[in-house]
């Protein structure tokens, strides 16, 4: 019994032997653009968007290669989408179609929960990391066309504000690879490349108010990742 507690408190102790907290910024250079899916409408997945994005994170060690990651990030992303309206022609009673093309930009505060698990050094102070788990965000500012607001000519001309057309939140899955490079006795910088997969169906527009057919409008981020730690 005894070997037994000196076992679990052996085993309670041990991550607190390498727990270490490290501290840095961020800079992410992005492109992101949106999948989009509907049953009616025919919605179309655009070009991208260029967006920058950047925060403070935090590494809690609690292994030698192992680490907890969170921080706060502003983060652009959109794209742009094209969608099927129907339109009254010349001759009397005949209907056709024209297509609407929309670019959807969205700012978020983002909250990352990850893992990442480093290698041991491939070369004098470099290491490689990978990084996965999910973020939770959400929209501070919203623009379509470039504007805050918009009106839409295929429903009496509404106008409506951007933000109020995304919904309040947005789930990804995030997963990143990259380098640490030790610089000085606590100064590390690295380099990454992540991708942030988004699973929440933005839209709050085209089904709750144009009565559109289950439209599905969702992020995708691919980011170059520049930071140094403290």
């Amino acid at each position: 019994m005894k070997k037994i507690f000196l076992t679990l408190a052996a085993l309670a102790v041990a991550p607190a032997a390498f727990a270490q907290v490290e501290i840095g910024l961020k800079i992410s250079p992005s492109i992101s653009y949106l999948r989009t899916s509907s049953q009616s409408n025919d919605f179309q997945n655009g070009n991208s968007k260029i967006g920058f994005g950047g925060g403070i994170f935090l590494d809690y060690f609690f292994g030698e290669n192992y680490a907890f990651n969170t921080g706060l990030f502003l983060t652009g992303k959109g794209g742009s989408y094209s969608y099927k309206e129907g339109t009254v022609l010349g001759t009397p009673g005949s209907v056709g179609t024209t297509t609407v093309t929309q670019k959807l930009g969205i700012d978020y505060l983002e909250l990352p929960v990850t893992i990442k698990l480093f290698t041991n050094e491939i070369s004098p102070g470099t290491r490689l990391y990978f990084q996965v788990g999910p973020s939770v965000a959400v929209p501070v500012g919203a623009r379509i066309n470039g504007d805050k607001y918009s009106n839409d000519p295929f429903n009496s001309n509404a106008q409506t504000k951007a933000s109020d057309r995304v919904f309040a939140v947005d789930f990804n899955v995030l997963g990143s690879i990259g380098a640490e490079y030790q610089l000085g006795h606590s100064t590390k910088v690295l380099t990454g490349i992540s991708y942030h997969h988004g699973l929440v169906d933005l839209d709050r527009y085209f089904e709750k108010d144009r009565g559109f057919s289950d439209v599905s409008i969702k992020n995708s981020v691919f980011a170059l990742d520049l930071g140094l730690k403290f």
